[in-house]
């Protein structure tokens, strides 16, 4: 049986912490949207729908938009040439 607590039984810290988490993930799943939004198509590993859909639906705890920034960006070319 998994003991649950409910919000008035948590110390002030917990639910200090709960909330930063939740802020950290809200503001890494919006950044990746943004980003998703922004890149190309032909610049996302993988369909931009199924990106932006997981992100959104899913609650990770912040490792889907990680996991976008890590693995679901393609390099961008070197404009530069250096």
């Amino acid at each position: 049986m998994v003991n649950r607590r409910r919000w008035s039984e948590l110390s002030e810290n917990q639910r200090r912490l709960l909330q930063i988490a939740a802020f950290a993930e809200g503001i890494l799943k919006l950044v990746a949207l943004v980003d998703i939004k922004r890149r190309p198509a032909a610049q996302i590993r993988g369909p931009k729908w199924a990106w932006a859909t997981s992100i959104t639906v899913l609650s990770s705890a912040g490792i889907l938009p990680i996991s976008y920034f890590l693995f679901g960006r393609r390099k961008q070319p070197d404009l530069l040439g250096a």
